[in-house]
């Protein structure tokens, strides 16, 4: 009976962990999913989420057997000016990065540009915004499969959290992205905390690969740190509005 309960306890702090660090990955989904048509927006995020966890179970017994192949280095620079040592586990967090801040920029950028019939024009087809919602997924959810890992090697409890972890997704991710169309002006905050999220996976996948520039080590965000910085984003976009409030009562 005590094995059960020490059974349960470990599935319930693993579904912990999967909706704690699950929090960048449901806004990305939340603003990626806007850009489907409109009547496909909430299939399309119970699609794309939905083959996503199947694809999670399958990487996560990936790990627990080549977890070795994912740390061991295939490729290193060693120079005064730039070393590294390059895994597929930096590789794969690199580039999720570097496309997270290269979706943020683009979208900024397209907000301070914006014009109407871009809006229009820039709608993709589901299929599209499903293989992004996978993809994208699939490289977010590397930290929290290996710090199920670290806690139980138990492979059916760390499914069941990751199908759990998934079905919150679904239901947290339509409520979002439904805020997001109602409230259009918090879309600059979530872009912003993406950009966050693009440098929190770069610096990260840099401390993986060993990179070190101009003998100056490249260390990881701390996740404190981060979580942080949103906070202060979120209230100074608080204090904005309210002012912003003000001012117009005023007049």
């Amino acid at each position: 009976m005590m094995e059960y309960f020490e059974l349960f306890g470990t599935l319930i702090m693993l579904v912990f962990l999967q909706v704690v660090l699950g929090f960048d990955n449901l806004l990305y989904i939340a603003l990626e999913a806007k850009k489907a048509p409109e009547n496909k927006q909430e299939s399309v995020t119970k699609v794309g989420i939905s083959i996503a966890i199947i694809l999670r179970i399958i990487l996560l017994f990936c790990l627990i057997n080549l977890i070795e192949s994912f740390k061991n280095p295939f490729y290193k620079i060693d120079s005064s000016l730039l070393s590294l040592e390059i895994n597929l586990h930096s590789v794969i967090v690199l580039v999720g990065g570097g496309f997270i801040l290269y979706t943020a920029i683009k979208e900024i950028w397209h907000m301070i540009v914006f014009e109407e019939k871009d809006e229009v024009e820039e709608k993709k087809s589901a299929k599209k915004v499903i293989l992004m919602i996978i993809l994208m997924n699939l490289i977010f959810s590397f930290d929290s499969i290996l710090s199920a890992m670290a806690l139980t090697s138990n492979y059916i409890i760390m499914a069941i959290s990751i199908v759990i972890g998934g079905v919150l997704m679904i239901l947290a991710a339509n409520k979002v992205s439904s805020f997001l169309q109602k409230n259009r002006k918090y879309e600059v905050l979530g872009l912003f905390i993406l950009f966050l999220v693009g440098v929190m996976l770069l610096s990260e996948g840099g401390e993986k690969a060993h990179l070190v520039i101009l003998e100056n080590p490249v260390h990881s965000m701390n996740k404190t740190t981060f979580y942080f910085i949103i906070a202060i984003l979120v209230f100074v976009d608080m204090v904005q509005s309210k002012y912003q409030k003000n001012l117009t009562k005023n007049k």
